[in-house]
C-alpha cells in the first residue's frame, strides 16, 4: 500500500467497492426532499459576510451497463451505439497516476472485459446517456460557481481544478464530461485526470487492499442475503422470476439490472413491476447492513481516510499550506458504494440508493471579518444539516468533531488494516 507522499493531501478519497452500484428507476433524478432540518436549496447566495473559499465535489459516475444480468431471465440488448459520447463531451484530457506519471492498470477494468453482455458490450460502462447526465451536473456546477458567484475561472485551469478518479473507465470518463459542462470545453491546457493502483485506492472500501476490513465486513455481502425478512422475499421473487433456486442472485443484483435498463428504456420482466419498491427497499436495507454504520471501525476502515483528506483540504486552504494557493476546486470522480458509507459517516443518509450522478458537495466560507471557518455540506444540490453542526454553514470546529469518529490519518489507517491478530476469519 502507498504511503502519504503517493496519497497526498492534494486529493485521494475513499470509495466506492465495485459490488453492483445502481441508480434510480430512472435517468431522470427525482427533485432531493426537504430534510427534517429544514434545508435549504443549495443554490442560495451565501450570507454577505461570507466568502466562497473552496469547494470540494465528490459524485458518483453516470448511467452505466449493468455489472451483471439477471440470470435466467429475458435478456436486454446492450448494443454498442448505447455508448457513443456525444460531441459536446469532449475535452483532451490525459489520465495519470498521482504523481503524473502513467496510469496504473487496472485489475477492476480487466475483470469488466473478461465478459461480454447481450449485444456485444462490456458490464459497466458509461452509456451516451450516464455521459449527459455528468455533463449536466458540470453546467449545474457552473452556473453555481461561474455564472452566479464568479468563484471559478470561465476556462479551465489544472492550477485552479483538481481532478482525480478511481482507475475505472466509467469514472474517468464521468470526470471528463463533467468538466466538459462546467467548462463548456474551453480550454488552454490538457486536463489531468489522476488515479491510482487498485492496492492503494481510498476512494472506494477496499477490500482487497485493507486486509482487517475483508475480515471484519467482506463475508457480510452474503450474509445480508441470509437477514430473514431479506431471505423471505428473495425467495418469493426469485420464484415469481423463474430462477432456479442455486443461482446466486440477490436485491443488489436486481436492483442493479433493472435500474439500468429502466434508465435506456430497454424491457423488463413485467413481473418486475409490482415487485420494484420492495426490490429498492431490501437492496438499500442489505448496503446498510454491509457498511453497518453502528460499528464505528468498520465505517472509519471504508471512508476514514477520504475523510481525512476532505479535511485536510480544507486546512491547507485556511493555513495557505497547499502547494496550489489558487486552487479552488476538487472533483472526486467515484462511487454508490463511495457515496453510500459517506452519508453514513455525515449522518445523513436517507435510506434511498445514491442516483446516477449524484454528488455530495462540501463548501468552505470565511467570516471576512473575523476569518471564522464554515463547512456546508450538499447532497444532489440541496443543503444539509449534519448532526452536530449548530447550522447548514457548520462552524469549522463543529465540523471536524463531527466526523472525528470516522476520520483517520493514513499512518493510522494502514496500521489498523494490517492489524488481523485476534480478528476471526468469517
Amino acid at each position: 500500500m502507498r504511503t502519504r507522499n503517493l496519497l497526498t493531501k492534494a486529493g485521494v478519497l475513499g470509495s466506492v467497492s465495485m459490488a453492483f452500484g445502481s441508480m434510480l428507476w430512472s435517468h431522470k433524478k427525482t427533485e432531493p426532499t426537504q430534510t427534517d432540518s429544514g434545508s435549504a436549496p443549495s443554490c442560495k447566495e451565501p450570507p454577505f459576510p461570507y466568502e466562497l473559499k473552496l469547494v470540494q465535489v465528490l459524485f458518483r459516475h453516470g448511467a452505466r451497463t449493468p455489472l451483471k444480468s439477471i440470470p435466467g431471465i429475458m435478456e436486454a440488448q446492450w448494443m454498442p451505439n448505447l455508448l457513443e459520447p456525444p460531441a459536446h463531451t469532449q475535452i483532451n484530457y490525459v489520465v495519470t497516476d498521482l504523481e503524473g506519471g502513467p496510469r496504473p492498470s487496472s485489475p477492476v477494468e480487466d475483470s469488466y472485459r473478461a465478459n461480454i453482455l447481450t449485444g456485444g458490450t462490456y458490464p459497466g460502462q458509461l452509456t451516451t446517456v450516464g455521459m449527459q447526465q455528468l455533463y449536466e451536473l458540470g453546467e449545474r456546477l457552473r452556473k453555481r460557481y461561474i455564472q452566479d458567484t464568479a468563484f471559478l475561472n470561465p476556462t479551465f485551469s489544472p492550477t485552479e481544478v483538481y481532478v482525480r478518479s478511481t482507475n475505472i473507465v466509467r469514472t474517468i470518463e464521468s470526470a471528463k464530461c463533467l468538466v466538459a459542462g462546467l467548462f463548456y470545453q474551453s480550454q488552454r491546457d490538457m486536463v489531468p485526470i489522476l488515479t491510482t493502483e487498485a492496492e492503494s485506492e481510498i476512494l472506494y472500501p477496499n477490500y482487497h487492499g485493507c486486509r482487517l476490513l475483508k475480515l471484519l465486513s467482506g463475508h457480510r455481502w452474503a450474509e445480508s442475503s441470509t437477514l430473514p425478512d431479506i431471505a423471505a422475499d428473495l425467495r418469493s421473487i426469485k420464484s415469481a422470476l423463474g430462477i432456479a433456486g442455486h443461482q446466486r442472485v440477490d436485491f443488489i443484483l436486481i436492483r442493479d439490472d433493472m435500474v439500468a435498463r429502466e434508465t435506456h428504456g430497454l424491457p423488463c420482466p413485467p413481473v418486475l413491476d409490482s415487485w420494484r419498491n420492495t426490490v429498492e427497499r431490501r437492496a438499500v436495507e442489505m448496503i446498510y447492513h454491509i457498511y453497518e454504520p453502528s460499528k464505528r471501525e468498520n465505517l472509519q476502515l471504508c471512508v476514514g481516510p477520504l475523510l481525512h483528506v476532505l479535511m485536510g483540504n480544507i486546512e491547507d486552504k485556511l493555513q495557505d499550506a497547499t502547494s496550489e494557493p489558487n486552487r479552488k476546486l476538487f472533483l472526486y470522480s467515484a462511487h454508490d458504494t463511495t457515496l453510500i458509507p459517506c452519508l453514513m459517516a455525515l449522518g445523513i443518509f436517507d435510506m434511498r440508493w445514491p442516483p446516477y450522478a449524484s454528488d455530495i458537495t462540501l463548501e468552505l466560507h470565511q467570516h471576512r471579518q473575523t476569518k471564522e471557518a464554515f463547512v456546508k455540506v450538499s447532497y444532489i444540490g440541496q443543503d444539509q444539516l449534519v448532526p452536530g453542526c449548530s447550522g447548514v454553514y457548520c462552524p469549522l470546529q463543529e465540523f471536524k468533531q463531527a466526523l472525528s469518529n470516522y476520520s483517520l490519518t493514513f499512518e493510522l489507517y494502514e496500521s489498523l488494516c494490517n492489524r488481523t491478530k485476534g480478528v476471526a476469519e468469517p
